[in-house]
């Protein structure tokens, strides 16, 4: 999991494997920090889970002293200001347009700064562009770098179990929005964020993230407004307010419908699915089936027509020198994951479908006695098998006389394109009326033609691979009876 491609001019179909990229030089002064997870147990998971004391669960008692009052007031205030506005304010277009671009440059400060930067490394950004996704993120009011990445790579490191801080399986609105409301009920597990500590653009954001959500979240998008065309309270309130609802919501998506819609492609262990409702709700994040597989990739779209501004922004960075290193996980792991799961999907509808008896289950009968039981019931034998074809006598599309010439005889060579080449449906048809195994085995050559057509290319798991037809037509000294 650890191999990924480095280029320093990327394209989109980069194969080449290299060692994963070091992280940042320690800055000067900074003193080294050790890794949170450096010393964690095997049994972590298991162990802090049973460990540590969850918060008491949240009752009519207890609720008020379970509520975290500032984020209640950020999630509550922000909105309430945009709702009266909407209605007081009037809605000049060139606000309008300010306010869709300024969402879309605050989110990218979360989705190609926050997260794929910072959170999971997928490139290398230059200074300029550092400092420009600190100052943009810092705009969605979210938290500080440092702060966001410790949470995000605590949900990945624990996805869907209690240590994971918005655990889906806690239901659609808690990994929404109510993980934020109240106190956590249990601590995050361990997640290292040493290699952010070193980081001078975190540190710096970190140290004046409160005067930069002011400004950026507010002051900037409502000066802007007013310098340009006067709209001094529709800045406030569309390009500030309301945008920042937009953005709080569409990050927030991220957690929860892109946990809850949409399909499993790549696999299916855990809740993150991929969709292109949750990818235009989320500036590209909404494959999050394919990202939480293969989470240093700095696309979460793979196709070309997947709808992934945050990978495109980071693709033109790249061109234009303010971006490096972007990295592609191995095209060949990410096909053996979508094959790995189309088997799966074939297997479930394999698994529902009646399949003819297994060759070890029948009785084994010499030719001399599938002769006698011949003349009693339609038997006939065609490649090793015998068959019972009394229900398929007047159904025979060539005609009832064809079957029964061939009674208490070898049809083999008729079957296999002597009389007729038989279609894989007829395959399929007259294994399902096997009742005996010829003793003596089949003639030479047709060792693939005593296998269905529809089960040569069937779904087995590993254990499962020394299938019957596979050997020889078994022998025994039984002479056991039909059916």
């Amino acid at each position: 999991m650890s191999s990924v491609v480095s280029r320093a001019a990327p394209t989109e179909e980069a194969t080449t494997l290299t060692p994963p990229l070091t992280p940042p030089a320690a800055s000067k002064g900074v003193k080294e920090e050790e890794p949170a997870d450096a010393n964690i147990p095997d049994n972590y998971v298991s162990w802090t889970i049973k460990n540590q004391k969850p918060r008491p669960p949240i009752s009519w008692d207890n609720w008020w002293k379970e509520l975290n009052y500032l984020t209640i007031s950020i999630l509550t205030i922000t909105p309430a200001i945009a709702i009266y506005g909407a209605f007081n304010v009037p809605l000049r277009w060139e606000t309008a347009v300010f306010s869709v671009f300024y969402y879309f440059v605050t989110g990218l400060g979360i989705t190609a700064g926050y997260h794929r930067l910072w959170a999971h490394r997928s490139y290398n950004a230059s200074k300029p562009l550092q400092y420009f996704l600190a100052i943009a993120g810092a705009g969605a009011v979210e938290g500080s770098i440092k702060w966001w990445s410790r949470g995000h790579r605590a949900h990945h490191r624990y996805t869907d179990t209690e240590l994971d801080p918005y655990n889906a399986h806690e239901g659609f609105w808690w990994s929404h929005i109510g993980w934020m409301l109240v106190k956590p009920r249990r601590k995050p597990g361990v997640a290292d964020v040493s290699d952010l500590s070193k980081n001078e653009v975190v540190r710096w954001q970190h140290r004046w993230y409160r005067t930069l959500i002011i400004t950026c979240g507010f002051v900037l998008p409502t000066v802007v407004c007013w310098l340009g065309w006067g709209d001094f309270w529709g800045g406030y309130v569309f390009a500030g307010a309301a945008r920042l609802c937009f953005v709080h919501h569409s990050t927030f998506c991220v957690n929860s419908l892109a946990h809850w819609l949409g399909e499993t492609p790549f696999d299916d262990k855990h809740t993150p699915r991929d969709h292109v409702i949750t990818a235009l709700c989320t500036i590209g994040e909404g494959y999050h089936n394919f990202h939480h597989q293969f989470p240093m990739d700095y696309r979460n779209a793979i196709k070309w027509y997947q709808y992934d501004p945050t990978k495109w922004f980071i693709w033109v960075c790249s061109q234009l020198g303010l971006a490096s290193h972007l990295k592609v996980f191995p095209e060949n792991e990410v096909a053996k994951g979508q094959l790995t799961m189309q088997l799966k999907r074939l297997r479930e509808k394999q698994e529902v479908l009646t399949w003819a008896p297994d060759s070890n289950d029948l009785p084994v009968i010499s030719w001399e006695s599938f002769q006698e039981q011949a003349t009693k019931r339609p038997l006939v034998v065609v490649a090793g098998f015998i068959h019972d074809v009394a229900s398929f006598l007047d159904e025979h599309p060539g005609g009832r006389h064809l079957i029964v010439k061939m009674i208490g005889k070898d049809a083999t060579t008729a079957f296999f394109g002597g009389v007729y080449d038989h279609s894989n449906a007829a395959h399929n048809l007259l294994s399902m009326m096997r009742v005996g195994v010829l003793h003596g085995g089949i003639q030479h050559g047709l060792d693939d033609k005593r296998v269905p057509p529809s089960q040569r290319l069937r779904v087995a798991r590993y254990n499962e691979l020394a299938s019957p037809y596979a050997s020889s037509t078994a022998a025994s000294d039984y002479e056991g009876m039909l059916g």
